[in-house]
């Protein structure tokens, strides 16, 4: 099967670079056999991608050690589902999973488009075939994840014990998805530049997808904070690591092209912006991908140094000067005769929008690569802390919201004054009644979290005013009753409606980031059973230590789990350590189980008002004497012990460690939190996904336009080529 695997890698390699060439020639002879023959060559290379993902999907779920990448990132002891999503954990299986997305929404953009762009579709073909390619051949000469171990091992390193969670395993290939979804906009952006072809019509084609990656990668983004939050003992969501900041920029560039690519699409203004946009971010995505490859900085999320980033550099340098080129050589083409009437104009805010969302890019990225920066000037990396990015970042946040606030309702072209007092009185007074109830609440802490929490209020009042006015006219014209008036509306209008969804929930995320960051209460204390601490006005009680040996299920010790019994306002709670045992040889039987992989459950208690979190450290220093007591105790005996006496001695002297922890434990050190409106941070993620689904979901008009097109498409064709009729 190892083989097998290898020789679809090939096919895909072969497919991609036959399929570049023969798209190309299709285009310039105008050999339309030869476009078809190209975009065949994409269908051919994602099913032998297909192929090879199911093969190595298979090897992961038997547990087969002759692959080398399932030796060193599974093991029988890995959960069945782990076993299903370990491949992706691995350097090796995410570069599959990323071709794989690849050919897949390569292939469904390709087969719906087939009918239409075909002056661009050969172009966008060979890009993203070039995509493939790369992949395809780095798999091939560099990072194969179908190579054979040295020596077939009885049992393989594991899963990474941070990586066993639901949530984590469905990260990746979020992003993954979101990543390759912005390569579809890209391949058809080059194509329009190369064609001259810079109407709106590429966007409208290619929005469906451009919004399918906007959800993808903001879902992704908001599962790996959920993970941190959950998953690691720090406390927090959100860290400003590089490999989080490499995925974050290109949403944003996204969500920028999303709200100008309107006013292109409306008065055939910003082209030269729109494509900048789309282009740079599907250079962005490409670059998160790298800095996840090339450990050219550190985050827990990368895979570590690898041989990959001279190869990403290179792919990155051509993409970059390929664009820039494209764009400059395409001013002509990219100019508008048309003009922005006024600043006070829903086409001024969508720029305002625009710069506010590029301006946060920038500071992203200046931050995530100003350790480079440093190095190359000092000699050394110098890493930028959270306070400095939120420096920037939240007076940003802070306009950003006011404009979502105003550019959706304010006039096209010119506003009035009447238009402004219309449109924007009642929803400015809902956000004063706001401010004023939160401070007859005593909310006066944070005045960033007031400004932030007055301007929500403004943005759902303009929002429930479009919902009301909208139904509202909607029941006047088809006297329907309320709900179904309202259903119809969004129903007809969903483009609109889903985008004024997609605002809420961005809000509501907001909102839940500026009460959790400004009014979370958090202390660190060591503390003894019968012990207590109050923190935000709880009092957590550590009621009694907790110990375990967990087996996996197939009877073989998975890990050792060291905890505390919690008690918060009569709720019970649990946190433990978990402790996996290392495959360091090299390590004593005993001390191995101790001095591998650890990983923190956190104690969580999440509610719409606030969340109690905690998360013990054992203090496991002194079992120290006894666990290196255990090793020299084998190494003594080794020569005398059978396998099974050794590992039936061994569950002995483990199983004496973990009682002996519960009959007299060592104090252990808490983290304590509660933090406010942290759920709204979840809620408002879903609320805005789900906004982007219904606002990129086809309406009955647009599939019945299509059907129109392709009927009309074909009595063209009958009356070009009419059937000869005998004499």
């Amino acid at each position: 099967m190892i083989a097998a695997g290898h020789a679809c890698l090939i096919v895909a390699f072969a497919s991609a670079l036959y399929g570049i060439a023969a798209s190309i020639y299709g285009a310039r002879a105008k050999r339309r056999d030869f476009v078809a023959s190209g975009r065949r060559a994409v269908y051919a290379m994602a099913g032998a991608t297909t192929v090879a993902f199911v093969l190595l999907e298979a090897a992961f779920v038997r547990s087969d050690f002759e692959y080398a990448v399932v030796a060193s990132h599974s093991s029988t002891t890995t959960p069945l589902f782990y076993r299903l999503t370990a491949m992706w954990s691995s350097q090796e299986g995410s570069l599959l999973l990323w071709l794989f997305s690849l050919g897949l929404w390569s292939s469904l953009i390709l087969f719906l488009t087939r009918h239409k762009l075909r002056a661009l579709a050969p172009y966008a073909t060979a890009v993203l075939l070039g995509f493939a390619a790369f992949f395809a051949g780095v798999m091939l000469f560099a990072e194969s994840p179908f190579i054979r171990a040295d020596r077939v091992v009885a049992e393989g390193a594991g899963l990474n014990p941070l990586l066993r969670d639901p949530g984590m395993m469905i990260h990746p290939p979020m992003l993954y998805s979101g990543y390759t979804l912005f390569a579809v906009p890209f391949a058809f952006g080059i194509a329009a530049l190369i064609t001259r072809r810079l109407d709106a019509e590429w966007i409208r084609s290619t929005r469906p997808f451009t919004l399918a990656a906007w959800c993808a990668l903001g879902f992704g983004i908001v599962l790996g904070a959920r993970w941190s939050y959950h998953e690691l003992d720090w406390g927090g969501y959100w860290m400003w690591d590089p490999v989080e900041n490499a995925s974050l920029m290109p949403w944003l560039t996204a969500t920028a092209f999303l709200h100008s690519v309107m006013i292109q699409e409306r008065r055939g203004l910003l082209r030269t912006w729109n494509v900048s946009l789309v282009l740079a971010t599907g250079v962005l995505s490409i670059l998160g991908t790298f800095l996840v490859r090339s450990g050219v900085l550190n985050s827990i999320h990368a895979f570590g140094a690898s041989t990959l980033g001279v190869p990403f550099l290179i792919l990155l340098a051509v993409m970059i000067a390929g664009s820039i080129y494209l764009v400059t050589s395409r001013q002509e083409s990219l100019k508008s005769d048309k003009r922005l009437d006024s600043l006070l104009s829903r086409e001024a805010m969508f720029v305002l929008n625009n710069f506010v969302l590029v301006a946060m890019c920038f500071v992203v990225f200046w931050g995530t690569f100003f350790p480079l920066i440093a190095e190359a000037f000092t000699g050394r990396q110098r890493n930028i802390g959270p306070p400095v990015y939120e420096r920037f970042i939240v007076p940003l946040a802070l306009i950003l919201v006011l404009l979502s606030a105003v550019g959706p309702v304010i006039a096209w072209r010119r506003a009035t004054g009447a238009n402004l007092k219309r449109n924007l009185g009642k929803p400015a007074l809902f956000g004063v009644v706001v401010l004023v109830a939160l401070l007859a609440l005593g909310v006066t802490e944070s005045v960033t979290a007031l400004i932030m929490f007055t301007l929500a209020g403004f943005v759902v009042g303009t929002v429930v005013q479009e919902f009301w006015r909208g139904t509202r006219a909607r029941r006047a014209a088809a006297k329907e009753a309320v709900p179904v008036a309202l259903l119809q509306l969004v129903k007809r209008n969903r483009r609109r409606y889903g985008g004024y969804l997609v605002h809420v929930g961005i809000i509501v995320l907001f909102v839940g980031v500026a009460a959790s960051s400004s009014f979370k209460d958090i202390q660190d204390v060591a503390l003894r059973p019968g012990e207590s601490a109050t923190v935000g006005g709880k009092e957590f009680t550590y009621v009694k230590p907790t110990s375990e040996l967990v087996a996996a299920p197939n009877g073989r010790l998975e890990k050792i789990q060291f905890g505390a019994e919690l008690r918060v306002e009569g709720r019970t709670m649990h946190t433990s350590k978990d402790y996996f045992p290392s495959q360091d040889t090299s390590l004593g039987p005993v001390s191995r189980f101790f001095d591998g992989e650890a990983t923190t459950e956190v104690a969580l208690n999440a509610t719409l008002g606030k969340d109690t979190w905690a998360a013990v450290a054992p203090d496991i220093n002194k079992l120290r004497p006894r666990i290196e007591e255990g090793d020299k105790v084998f190494a003594n005996a080794a020569d005398e012990l059978t396998e099974d006496q050794a590992n039936e001695f061994l569950g002995v002297a483990l199983r004496g460690l973990v009682d002996g922890y519960a009959d007299a434990p060592p104090p252990a050190r808490f983290r304590f939190e509660v933090n406010p409106l942290v759920t709204w941070i979840w809620i408002g993620s879903l609320i805005a996904v789900l906004g982007g689904i219904l606002a990129g979901w086809p309406t009955r008009r647009g599939l019945t336009k299509i059907a129109s097109a392709k009927y009309a498409a074909r009595v063209g064709k009958d009356v070009r080529e009419p059937e000869s009729v005998p004499a």
